[in-house]
């Protein structure tokens, strides 16, 4: 299997140093030449161009990590050249750019899927084991803080920027859910005008299961934390704690043990899987859909 990396940003090197150490490595560009300097430790076809890359027959598959505004036009571009693609989120900017991808990938009988990472983490697993079992009873409400002093993104807020994780690990958790029955969303453009740094979003679905999400890039605490309420039980999900999950039970605390696993390496791992044996691909363009129609309703 050889992949190539299109963009080599802060985390398309990520990318490119998974792929590596997993012998999948096979090329790997960025626009902006300074990006690509650290390639030279890999050997391997480099090139600014994209499209160079997209038309080495020897290359199977793309991953796709560009600005968010980029993913639609590069993923089309590659799966009309017959490429599997991994698309960093958000996967596109709509649901129709979505259902492009999905349905072009499936004329050319190749893998669209996005990398929504967090649901390769074994604590994220381990967490929707707790849920489908019943464990923690009928959820009630959940809520989400993904903070932390960082770089305000040029081509989309917060909410679409770290908000899209929560999105996806918490509709991950609760299956298949009915339609929302209100979506509302408070931000603010603190920094860049236009560009909502901080934003706070509520989503009640019909059977009054609330959803709340925080997200800012202005916070000193780094902050990667979801709360699911049940009626039996609460369980944490904290990402930044050595114990990742925190079972609570009246006023009992359970800390299970949870193997440590790098979850961008076992999404890569997972995607080709679903290359080389067909597997059901667990973030593919349907499970994307669902994130962005939330995204965007969120106004």
């Amino acid at each position: 299997m050889r992949i190539a990396v299109i963009g080599c940003g802060y985390w398309g090197k990520n990318h490119v140093k998974t792929l590596g150490e997993l012998g999948y490595l096979h090329g790997a560009c960025d626009s902006d030449f300074s990006k690509i300097e650290f390639l030279h430790d890999y050997p391997m076809p480099e090139s600014i161009n994209y499209k160079a890359l997209l038309g080495l027959p020897e290359i199977d598959a793309i991953v796709i990590a560009t600005p968010a505004n980029t993913h639609y036009r590069i993923a089309m571009d590659a799966l009309r050249a017959g490429k599997h693609v991994l698309v960093e989120k958000p996967m596109a900017l709509s649901v129709e750019e979505v259902g492009d991808i999905g349905s072009l990938a499936k004329e050319k009988s190749v893998v669209a899927m996005v990398g929504h990472t967090f649901l390769y983490s074994p604590a994220v697993r381990y967490v929707k084991q707790l849920v489908d079992s019943g464990e923690l009873g009928n959820i009630l409400y959940v809520y989400a803080q993904r903070l932390n002093w960082g770089i305000v993104r040029p081509d989309v807020n917060a909410l679409w920027s770290l908000g899209v994780h929560d999105i996806s690990i918490i509709q991950y958790w609760l299956g298949d859910l009915s339609e929302p029955a209100s979506i509302s969303k408070t931000g603010v453009d603190f920094i860049k005008s236009g560009i909502e740094d901080v934003v706070f979003l509520n989503i009640v679905y019909p059977d009054n299961l609330m959803i709340n999400i925080h997200v800012s890039w202005l916070d000193h605490h780094k902050t990667r934390r979801i709360t699911v309420v049940g009626t039996r039980k609460m369980v944490v999900y904290d990402n930044m704690a050595e114990k990742k999950i925190s079972i609570f039970d009246n006023g009992d605390v359970a800390q299970p043990e949870i193997e440590q696993k790098e979850p961008l390496k076992e999404e890569i791992k997972h995607f080709i899987d679903c290359i080389a044996n067909g597997s059901k691909c667990l973030t593919d363009t349907e499970h994307a859909k669902k994130v962005i129609k939330t995204l965007s309703r969120a106004k």
